[in-house]
């Protein structure tokens, strides 16, 4: 049985646009808003990647280390991310949702009970950013047996050796971090460049999902739709910051930030 991360990616190739994925930190401003987000822009969104607040997010710029601080701040804990997923599930089970974070929350919980709990939640894929290949594949395997996706993380400075050995051993989706950067950093390198990148892994396994994350914001993902895959997430943490500032609903405008966001790539 196909995974709904594949069947998602089915879909947009029929539509003939890339895959929408979106990312919100879990818990941010507030847990029953945090819900109350993912419903509404699973509208518009394929893929929904939820991160688990971790107190040193050593990937993340600081937009989303705001949004891991406010989440942090009400005392958010790994078992509300489940009951966020499980509820959110209820109403929307076909929806993908990636949980993304730090392998020292895994490690904490226990890789098993963190993945039973995956499973019972309804989480469909996992990126664990500092869990690296090879020393992700018992993990990877562990994953496979509960047909959760482990998703693959490929940089501008991985070798074509490597990135071979990666992608063969990837399940339904493989991220292309599009320049050495934190997230949420302005683009570095042209969108045509990173698509040139982006198109040489691509023909090392054509029949893999491939995303590109990192810089991608309302500004930038038109140039980047011919890719299978485009994730945004800081430009949704500053929405959500400027919101709070400007005590507005940041359900709403979130809401409108990924319509517009759709818009750009159809």
């Amino acid at each position: 049985m196909k995974s709904s991360i594949a069947l998602a990616f089915e879909n947009c190739k029929k539509e003939k646009r890339p895959a929408l994925i979106t990312y919100t930190v879990a818990g941010d401003n507030t847990k029953s808003n945090s819900l109350k987000i993912l419903n509404k822009i699973s509208k518009h969104a394929d893929i929904l990647e939820l991160g688990f607040p971790h107190n040193t997010p050593i990937a993340d710029g600081s937009q989303i280390q705001g949004s891991t601080h406010r989440a942090l701040k009400k005392g958010f804990k790994l078992k509300d991310v489940f009951q966020i997923v499980k509820k959110f599930k209820k109403g929307n089970s076909k929806k993908p949702i990636i949980l993304m974070g730090y392998y020292n929350i895994v490690y904490q919980n226990g890789e098993d009970t963190f993945l039973n709990n995956c499973k019972i939640s309804g989480v469909d894929g996992l990126i664990i950013v500092d869990l690296p290949y090879p020393e992700n594949k018992k993990f990877a395997n562990k994953c496979k047996k509960k047909s959760i996706n482990f998703v693959q993380l490929i940089s501008p400075t991985t070798s074509t050796q490597r990135m071979k050995r990666i992608i063969k051993d990837s399940h339904d989706m493989v991220y292309y971090i599009s320049m050495l950067s934190t997230t949420g950093a302005k683009l570095k390198v042209s969108p045509r460049k990173i698509l040139k990148n982006y198109n040489k892994i691509r023909r090392i396994n054509p029949k893999k999902n491939f995303v590109i994350g990192f810089g991608i914001t309302d500004k930038t993902i038109s140039a980047l739709k011919t890719a299978q895959g485009l994730v945004c997430g800081s430009l949704l943490c500053k929405t959500i910051t400027n919101c709070l500032k400007m005590r507005q609903n940041p359900v709403t405008k979130l809401d409108k930030v990924v319509y517009n966001l759709k818009k750009k790539i159809l």
